[in-house]
């Protein structure tokens, strides 16, 4: 049996008396596109955090590799090679796309007693490692990040968490905002890290771009796994009846049948205030 990169184990997570999270348990596995799906509000954005060691669980545990891992902060997470891209790829307009690449962790040369930041071997890199993941539009490591497409920008986030060594890439709403080509190539880049053996969790509350890619997913609602499958066990449908509650809605929809024909087609009363 194959041991999952990552793990969650009954997690749980409140914010004073307010529960966000609700007995999670979630795994992922080395070359494995994990989506992650619900609708805002759904407790997508406190469980990556939590899995990047933003914030701690109020109980149940996280493993990585079969071992009981605890991240007090994100460093903690990084260092066990989780990396998280977020929605804007966390790039810098105005940074060069080398310089972006590097920041940070800037590559240096001396020059007599001083370090200067090696530009040209920053450029070169960058390049490179974007190329190799098929977006060879970006040929230039001087360009400006703001002059990128919003595809572009993501692309060479996940092309840097992937040069430093991720293991586990976690993606909040790569597409979301991009237009149908540049969703095109950020998905191809998510084929790709799959591919690397990189474990994947892909955050989205779009189901198209969750089944071009996914191998594994999971439902949330209101902080609470709703539905836990693989690939081709659920219809594009189903789950996007799942994702709005539809299950919910069919039981009380067979409530209100039931009270109406017990009570000779009258609607049921409203609810107490």
């Amino acid at each position: 049996m194959t041991t999952p990169v990552l793990e969650l184990r009954n997690v749980n997570k409140s914010f004073g008396p307010i529960d966000v999270l609700h007995d999670i348990s979630l795994k992922v596995n080395a070359g494995e596109v994990l989506c992650l799906l619900g609708d805002n509000g759904a407790g997508k954005s406190t469980l990556i955090k939590t899995l990047a060691g933003v914030h701690k669980p109020t109980s149940g545990e996280i493993w990585m590799d079969g071992e009981r891992v605890d991240f007090g902060k994100p460093k903690d997470a990084a260092d066990r090679g989780i990396a998280t891209v977020h929605q804007f790829g966390g790039t810098f307009p105005l940074m060069s796309i080398g310089r972006s690449f590097f920041v940070g962790v800037e590559p240096v040369k001396k020059i007599g007693p001083f370090k200067i930041f090696d530009r040209k071997t920053a450029n070169e890199t960058a390049v490179k490692a974007v190329q190799e993941f098929g977006i060879t539009r970006i040929d230039d490591g001087d360009r400006l990040i703001g002059g990128l497409s919003g595809g572009e920008r993501q692309s060479l986030a996940i092309a840097r968490a992937v040069h430093f060594g991720a293991r586990v890439l976690i993606l909040d709403e790569p597409t979301a905002a991009l237009g149908v080509k540049q969703a095109s190539h950020v998905l191809r880049i998510v084929l790709e890290a799959k591919k690397r053996g990189i474990a994947v969790i892909f955050i989205t509350h779009q189901v198209t771009h969750a089944m071009a890619v996914g191998d594994h997913f999971a439902v949330l609602i209101r902080g609470a796994l709703a539905a836990n499958f693989m690939r081709d066990e659920k219809s594009r449908e189903e789950i996007t009846d799942l994702m709005a509650g539809g299950e919910a809605l069919a039981d009380l929809g067979s409530e209100i049948e039931t009270y109406m024909e017990s009570h000779e087609g009258h609607p049921p009363p409203p609810p107490a205030e």
